[in-house]
């Protein structure tokens, strides 16, 4: 059973797409008039302006997705259910942590794409965020076994498709798509279990300790007196990435 066949229910919800990080990855996908969205969920982030074919893997999700939205296929990223070079580029935002195998969907993403393959991802290479830091451990630590640290990314992008660039993504202090580092200046909104129910990291963990802990210290004042300097700041750079690659020409 797919993991947001349990955790999803809520997901189009609290999983909208912010418009900055959607011009960042409008941006990332350049000339690509087809697209082949994989892990789609409810549909974040598929561009209106183009030809969109998305692959999902949990029924659950594929049911929450809008009248409207971009033809589904009920699928993995390991094994496509979509032809060869059919389209111009293929996309995977916040979705390549659940792959069985990423080596392999990468590998997918070259066979069906023209021109290049965009993922918007997390690096554990990034600073320390505060909720995984201070309250959460078990998360990052969880994390830094699933994700690729930068160099090892962009290494196996450009094994498995091509050149590879990879480019912070500031995450903007009122976003919108609720995921796990997107509240870091609303720290109470980590206390409400809607929030945390469209978080996958939370499903792995038994979170009331860290939950308590977080409580309190936004009672006293003491996490606003740890972490003032972030009152201030419009976006931050929490370690999320648009990583690109063009596909290698090949020579037959």
């Amino acid at each position: 059973m797919a993991l947001y066949d349990n955790i999803g229910r809520n997901y189009a919800a609290f999983r909208r797409p912010d418009p900055r990080i959607a011009s960042a990855i409008n941006a990332a996908l350049a000339d690509a008039h087809s697209v082949v969205n994989i892990g789609a969920g409810s549909g974040s982030y598929e561009p209106a302006d183009r030809t969109v074919l998305a692959v999902e893997p949990s029924e659950v999700m594929i049911r929450q997705r809008p009248a409207g939205a971009a033809p589904c296929l009920q699928g993995s990223a390991e094994s496509l259910p979509v032809e060869t070079a059919s389209v111009d580029a293929a996309m995977a935002i916040l979705t390549a942590h659940h792959w069985k195998d990423l080596e392999r969907g990468l590998k997918e993403m070259a066979r069906v794409a023209r021109k290049r393959a965009v993922l918007l991802t997390w690096v554990p290479d990034a600073p320390p965020f505060w909720l995984t830091q201070d309250y959460f451990p078990e998360i990052a630590a969880f994390d830094r076994t699933i994700f690729p640290t930068s160099p090892a990314l962009a290494a196996m992008m450009e094994l498995a498709i091509g050149p590879a660039r990879l480019t912070p993504v500031p995450i903007p202090h009122d976003c919108i798509d609720g995921f796990l580092c997107a509240y870091w200046r609303r720290p109470e909104a980590y206390l409400n279990a809607e929030v945390r129910s469209a978080i996958s990291s939370f499903a792995r963990i038994d979170a009331q300790a860290g939950l308590e802990k977080l409580r309190a210290d936004l009672s006293s004042g003491r996490w606003a007196e740890r972490y003032r300097h972030l009152l201030g700041l419009d976006a931050l750079d929490v370690g999320y990435r648009i990583a690109c690659a063009d596909i290698r020409c090949t020579i037959s």
